[in-house]
């Protein structure tokens, strides 16, 4: 099996636009959470939501192309240009070689709802204009990015709930390690708007700590109640690593295994089982000594199932091994179909410098979170491999596990 290394990482995320803006939030433990009144005008039980500015892509890409893009498509174009400037990726090298392609996206809500409000009010299919098709359909980023990019390598979306981005990621190992492609770019991405998530709120998914935003996203605490959205756009480029050193490219890290699972259970509310058999079939492929994982991202989302039956699998696999789990969604709400893919960035900024971000939040165990190294402050640590978990509606499961590269 061919071996998979990172060579370029792109952001755009409510802890920052930048790596080195992203890696601040996280060492200084910066939420990105605020109340939208908004929301909260609309009806929403629960106006709290990460915050997201659709970036301006006027100077960047013409206007037909603009005209294609619904706002997760902007954050993925601009997390996927840095990531390419990251890995010394030109337009002539991608004009001349094979790249792949793929990307999580599970929803495209708000061109689908100003489509249907168009028909409704004037009665006529054509004002929704050109772009609203190619907008409205879940496979808008691999469209737009591979159109924009002309990228000839596998194009392929992945809808996977809220293990969509890591599923992408562990996908393109995949395709790399049996020689089918030697570059793939990866991601996620999230759109951010009300009515993406309205029917999230109605189910009361979200937590009602209007009062204070950034205290809302509590995973693994006692008083948890529930998830706060956020968003954005996360891209990691894939590399065969011999055609990486061949390019000089800069290596950052090397995937070592991917694990993943069905609950095959209640679609919603998840078991333990599953993410066991996630943990458990990473570690295994990665052919390592669970005393060498470092860290754990866990995809704790601030639910009380889902943190609770996430716990019970860590501890099934790790059992007293104290290695210390956080999830970064206390930071940014959850990110959803960006989740799996931005959570690897952040944890590989941690690694980069030493440090694991505090679980913000985390003032009172429960049970099951008792047993966990679970640290409510930054930890000054240095460590070399990384795990991270992303599950998702269905039972979706999907593990990963990258190991810091050293010249």
């Amino acid at each position: 099996m061919k071996r998979v290394v990172i060579t370029g990482l792109g952001i755009y995320s409510c802890l920052g636009k930048t790596l080195e803006e992203v890696r601040d939030s996280l060492y200084n433990g910066k939420s990105g959470i605020i109340f939208d009144p908004e929301r909260k005008e609309m009806g929403f039980r629960s106006a709290l939501t990460a915050k997201i500015e659709v970036p301006d892509l006027k100077g960047e890409l013409s206007r037909s192309q603009r005209s294609f893009m619904p706002e997760q498509a902007k954050y993925a174009y601009w997390a996927t240009r840095d990531a390419l400037q990251h890995a010394r990726i030109d337009q002539d090298y991608l004009d001349k070689h094979d790249v792949g392609l793929i990307y999580g996206n599970d929803s495209s809500a708000d061109p689908v709802v100003r489509a249907v409000d168009t028909i409704r009010e004037k009665k006529d299919t054509t004002l929704c204009g050109s772009g609203a098709i190619f907008q409205s359909m879940n496979s808008t980023v691999t469209m737009n990015l591979g159109c924009i990019y002309h990228l000839k390598g596998i194009n392929l979306t992945i809808s996977a709930a809220c293990a969509s981005g890591s599923h992408s990621i562990g996908l393109g190992s995949l395709l790399i390690q049996n020689g089918l492609q030697d570059m793939v770019v990866c991601g996620g991405a999230q759109e951010v708007n009300p009515f993406s998530i309205g029917s999230f709120d109605g189910i009361s998914a979200f937590s009602t700590r209007e009062d204070a935003p950034e205290k809302a996203s509590r995973p693994f605490d006692r008083d948890r109640d529930g998830l706060v959205p956020g968003g954005g756009a996360a891209t990691v480029i894939l590399e065969e690593y011999e055609h990486a050193v061949k390019r000089g490219a800069p290596i950052l890290a090397e995937i070592i295994g991917w694990g993943f699972s069905s609950n095959g259970d209640h679609i919603s509310s998840p078991n333990v089982e599953g993410p066991t058999k996630s943990l458990q079939h990473a570690i295994e492929r990665a052919g390592i000594d669970i005393r060498e994982i470092g860290y754990i991202n866990a995809h704790a989302t601030s639910t009380h199932i889902g943190d609770t039956n996430e716990a019970k699998a860590i501890y099934n696999v790790f059992g007293d091994q104290r290695t210390e789990v956080t999830s970064t969604k206390s930071q940014t709400g959850h990110e959803m179909w960006m989740a799996g893919a931005s959570e690897i960035i952040y944890s590989l900024l941690m690694m980069k410098n030493d440090f694991i971000a505090a679980n913000l939040n985390f003032e009172n165990p429960d049970e099951d979170s008792a047993k966990l190294l679970i640290p409510a402050k930054r930890v000054e640590k240095h460590f070399d491999t990384f795990l991270s978990n992303s599950f998702g509606f269905g039972g979706t499961n999907s593990t990963l596990i990258i190991r810091d590269w050293k010249a």
